[in-house]
């Protein structure tokens, strides 16, 4: 079904969002670090990859 998403692209975007906060709140609390940036970017990356050749 066109527009629909599966079940382990939506915990992707789950995973993606939730590691989002966690860096932010990593960066808030003690300070930023490349490589968590880094991580997250690769892994929202990972995600858009999901979704679009889901459709």
């Amino acid at each position: 079904m066109p527009g629909s998403t599966n079940g382990s692209t939506k915990a992707m975007g789950a995973l993606t969002v939730g590691g989002l906060v966690v860096v932010t709140a990593y960066t808030v609390a003690i300070g930023s670090n490349g490589w968590l940036w880094f991580g997250w970017v690769v892994l929202g990356l990972l995600t858009l990859a999901m979704v679009v050749t889901q459709s």
